[in-house]
């Protein structure tokens, strides 16, 4: 089996070597990453100037470029033959609700199923990771899974887990929450008195409900959300085929 990790950490986060050592024990795992933090890239490409590949190791490859960059060369220039399973990850915080339209983190894993190769997005669901062996010896699970049964087409799995010791023994299957977005800009004045901006919440609540990542993760579960390459809105478009427009 060969699994290719990336992430968008950077290529030293604790997370991605916590995985790639703990897969390194049932597979050939080949490492592609961006050299440094592209934390909230989502699924951008780097098109207005060269992408440059640097070998650290033997299949340790860092580029300096995007997630999606990343999983576009290691399949494109790095790797002889095709990854089995690709997994982005381990996240150092977590990607749910509507977080991952923003994470580059799930972005790769999407490209990696655009690319046709079954992907699975990974975080550790804490915003001060510390275990990240306990999500690693899960997602081994998950890999010899999904290597034997595959995935539905056009497919990908963000999986989210909680910061504790010991061994995962309960998951649920969920859908993405919604996020309660509080002081997304926060303005403040530099010490010549001029303006400028931080985008990111100071603090933020989701939605109640019981079926979601975040639900999930607050009782202590680990949350396996399936999500899908088509967004088409097929309620929406019965009822847009109804517009008068002209």
């Amino acid at each position: 089996m060969l699994v290719l990790l990336t992430n968008d950490d950077g290529i030293n986060a604790k997370g991605l070597l916590s995985l790639r050592k703990e897969l390194s024990e049932i597979a050939q795992v080949w490492v592609v990453a961006p050299d440094r933090e592209q934390s909230a890239t989502s699924h951008s490409l780097t098109l207005q100037y060269p992408l440059r590949i640097n070998k650290i190791a033997e299949r340790f490859y860092s580029v300096d470029g995007t997630p999606t960059d990343a999983v576009m060369l290691a399949v494109h220039a790095i790797l002889r033959k095709r990854p089995d399973i690709l997994i982005s990850g381990i996240n150092h915080g977590p990607n749910l609700g509507d977080d991952v339209s923003y994470s580059g983190t799930v972005a790769a894993a999407m490209e990696g199923t655009i690319l046709n190769i079954p992907s699975i997005a990974a975080s550790n669901a804490s915003e001060n990771p510390k275990h990240f062996n306990t999500a690693a010896r899960f997602l081994r699970k998950i890999v010899r899974f999904v290597f034997k049964n595959g995935l539905p087409k056009d497919t990908f799995l963000n999986i989210n887990v909680p910061d504790k010791k010991g061994v995962i023994k309960r998951f649920k299957v969920t859908r993405l929450g919604k996020r309660v977005y509080n002081d997304v800009v926060i303005e403040k004045i530099d010490p010549r008195g001029k303006n400028y901006f931080w985008i990111g919440e100071q603090t933020s609540i989701w939605e109640k409900e019981d079926d979601t990542d975040f639900a999930a993760i607050q009782k202590g579960y680990v949350s396996i959300t399936p999500l899908h390459l088509d967004m088409t809105d097929y309620q929406a478009m019965d009822q847009i085929k109804r517009w008068k427009i002209l």
